[in-house]
């Protein structure tokens, strides 16, 4: 274990609250003590002082969404392996869902989970606990205080966990305690849509039919119903991965409205990507649900800026190269994002799409916010210093020799990018510096004020 020391981070561009400012930051017992302009932080005798002149200094980002594939999946990533990557991004907390093998869907199983994460996560944890259809009393014994939310897939994706009985879903709705956090697209749509183009091209359907075989209609038509049943029982829902303009129009009616108790997530790969890339990079970007039209993708966009959209996650879901390389039916959907996000929303703050100030509030603050994390996701006096160094100024390119993914690869090889984390702080302790990791600190599990 990393020994504990006091660090006084001087000069950097403090991002934090809507605020840009040069700035000083003492961590001291895992903790941010002090905030203070250059020169007014005294730090005690014996402090390490990091000179960060020219460097932002934010939150450490909350990735809300991954698949970290462990327990059963670790041919794909393991928690080590995923974790290590997430550091080296800036990422310093995840909540990853229930779609391992076992599942986790009983309490028994979710905290074996937890027990891996204390051995092997390099960053700070918690992990879903997923709706079945049939463990709802399981669900309802749950402790808010010690996990992070309830997942329920209204669409099918890796792992099987489709839920789409009626009565089932309701129930859920109606009892839930915890924000339920949705995978939304209807499962009756996809399987029309893809008995039309298989009996079209038979096995061998191109990639680039995915969004319109996962259609914008059955996003459309699965997030409505969500909506309407978080409407009728006044439910905590947060829609994940929203990958439509239709989508965005959902939720506009449903701020209109104020019921801020709907939240939507966007994904880096949805605001990165449109389907003019399936050519060059086929099932590499093969998502659920799908990557969709420039349209959308711009539709996007103008969601986080516009604050309908309220947090950006990955969806980090790495595969084997092999696995990907398959045909269309064969290929499982997903892509390794943790380690590259920041830098995806970096390089778009560079192209003056988004500010700066909106990526630190959709990565960090908001699902602080959102899922009631205690003491993360700002830089406060007596918050966790869970905190990232980022050089503006650092081009460089993605590629194999500099992923840290286990399964090697990432659909932005060859991508380069102006800017680069090179600090990253979990709870204190210096985990990633310049491309040396720390692989002996251990996170925390996340907590929540609920």
């Amino acid at each position: 274990m990393t020994l504990m020391t006091s660090t006084l981070i001087q000069n950097s561009t403090i991002i934090n609250e809507g605020l840009s400012f040069i700035g000083d930051v003492l961590i001291k017992d895992e903790k941010i003590e002090e905030i203070g302009l250059p020169g007014q932080v005294k730090a005690p005798s014996g402090t390490k002082s990091v000179d960060a002149t020219g460097l932002l200094l934010i939150p450490g980002v909350i990735d809300d969404h991954v698949h970290f594939r462990e327990p059963g999946l670790i041919h794909k990533g393991d928690i080590f392996s995923e974790t290590r990557a997430a550091a080296a991004g800036g990422v310093t907390s995840f909540m990853d869902m229930p779609n391992t093998v076992p599942q986790a869907v009983t309490l028994g199983t979710l905290e074996e989970k937890y027990r891996i994460a204390s051995e092997k996560s390099l960053i700070n944890y918690s992990f879903y606990l997923g709706a079945t259809g049939n463990n709802l009393d399981e669900i309802m014994k749950a402790d808010p205080g010690e996990i992070c939310g309830i997942k329920l897939f209204m669409g099918s994706s890796t792992g099987n966990m489709l839920v789409d009985n009626e009565k089932d879903i309701r129930e859920l709705f109606r009892r839930a305690t915890m924000r339920v956090s949705v995978h939304c697209e209807d499962e009756a749509t996809i399987r029309k849509n893809t008995e039309f183009y298989r009996r079209k091209y038979g096995e061998s359907v191109p990639v680039n039919m995915h969004p319109l075989i996962r259609s914008r209609d059955a996003c459309f038509k699965s997030s409505s119903y969500a909506i309407s049943l978080a409407r009728e029982y006044n439910t905590r829902l947060h829609l994940l991965h929203l990958s439509t303009a239709d989508e965005m129009k959902l939720l506009s009616s449903v701020q209109l409205t104020g019921q801020k108790q709907i939240t939507g997530e966007a994904c880096v790969h949805h605001l990165w990507f449109d389907d003019s890339y399936y050519e060059d990079l086929g099932s590499k970007i093969k998502c659920n649900p799908a990557i969709k039209t420039k349209f959308d993708r711009e539709s996007l966009i103008n969601g986080v800026n516009n604050d309908l959209l309220d947090v950006i996650a990955t969806d980090h879901a790495p595969h084997t190269s092999e696995e990907k390389s398959e045909s269309y039916f064969k290929a499982p959907s997903g892509a390794p994002m943790v380690q590259h996000s920041l830098s995806v929303m970096l390089e778009l703050w560079h192209r003056k799409i988004f500010s700066i100030e909106k990526i630190v509030e959709k990565m960090c603050h908001n699902p602080a916010i959102l899922f009631s994390i205690s003491n993360r996701g700002f830089i406060r006096e007596e918050y966790k210093a869970d905190l990232v160094l980022i050089d503006p100024d650092h081009p460089w390119t993605v590629s194999r020799n500099n992923i840290l993914y286990k399964c090697g690869w990432s659909p932005l090889e060859d991508v380069s990018f102006k800017s680069k984390v090179v600090k990253t702080y979990v709870n204190g302790n210096l985990v990633y510096n310049y491309g040396e990791i720390d692989k002996d600190y251990r996170g925390e599990r996340l907590r929540f004020d609920r």
